[in-house]
């Protein structure tokens, strides 16, 4: 039974790491006609909306201090994240955003290792980021003339992968609570949106209604709101509550694989020697980190 629930663990990150690997794509096209704090608002609205669809009844919490899980994984996971990695891709190349982001296992392996009892890391996760973040660094630049740093957008991504860590264990110690996963992201989803609130006043931000008659910007808007983010958050947060937080991480690595793959069905791309060493390389990473050093 509990091999069972593992391998459902396991199926629900890799549904959510499936879609968020073809985010990015649609994240720069939207920034083309939208701000990041447009696309942050809109997106998370919709998978907000989504979420009340899929499970209307209102949690009532059991205990009134396990709020604070949910105003810090609102603001951690759906607000800062976001936040900075939009503003990010702004500044500098994605494929600088995709690798930096992708260091957020580390992130999140050291806060699980502090401050979660039953989460511990083994030398096995070291070696297998090392691995895996080579890999991705091959896939990311692969075919590119050069790295081109910008320091502005760079830190802004180790700031998101840094955030991420953090909902990692909120969402962690949200899943303990025992509540319905639906529920709980619905919750973690409002207090994010209200945290954008204060930014959304004092940035540039319009409706612009126009704006989603084009139908790249609806499909993708509700591709990154409907899918991205109601979807994924949920099966993410089951995983996590599964698995554990340093476990689901892992998973994290395959993202710029699957970008690549999915560049070659569907935009017919070339598969490079480089980009076939990287993918190698990272799912090396991943079984290095995820089975190398399991208790027995």
């Amino acid at each position: 039974m509990k091999s069972n629930k593992h391998a459902i663990g396991h199926v629900m990150a890799m549904i959510s790491i499936v879609i968020w690997g073809t985010t990015f794509i649609s994240s720069k096209v939207l920034l083309e006609d939208f701000t990041p704090v447009e696309l942050l608002f809109f997106r998370f609205v919709i998978g907000l909306s989504v979420l009340w669809f899929m499970k209307p009844k209102r949690l009532v919490l059991r205990n009134r201090k396990e709020e604070w899980y949910f105003v810090g994984a609102g603001l951690t996971g759906i607000c800062l994240y976001y936040l900075f990695e939009n503003i990010a891709l702004t500044y500098t190349q994605a494929s600088n955003v995709g690798v930096i982001t992708s260091i957020s296992p580390f992130f999140i392996g050291i806060s699980a290792h502090l401050f979660l009892k039953d989460e511990k890391l083994k030398k096995s996760f070291f070696v297998g980021f090392v691995f895996a973040i080579v890999g991705i660094s091959l896939i990311s630049f692969n075919g590119q003339e050069g790295v081109r740093l910008n320091l502005k957008g760079d830190i802004l991504s180790v700031a998101a992968a840094s955030m991420w860590g953090f909902y990692a264990i909120l969402s962690r110690k949200i899943g303990e609570c025992g509540y319905h996963v639906v529920q709980s992201t619905r919750r973690i989803f409002i207090y994010g949106i209200l945290f954008m609130i204060p930014m959304v006043c004092v940035s540039d931000f319009h409706l612009g209604v126009e704006r989603f008659l084009e139908p790249v910007n609806l499909i993708n808007m509700i591709y990154l709101g409907a899918g991205a983010c109601a979807v994924c958050f949920v099966t993410w947060n089951y995983a996590v509550e599964i698995l554990g937080a340093i476990k689901t991480s892992v998973y994290i690595y395959l993202i710029p694989v699957i970008t690549i793959v999915m560049s070659v069905i569907i935009l017919h791309e070339k598969i490079t020697v480089m980009s076939v060493a990287g993918t190698v390389l990272t799912l090396a990473g991943l079984g290095i980190s995820e089975f190398v050093g399991k208790d027995k």
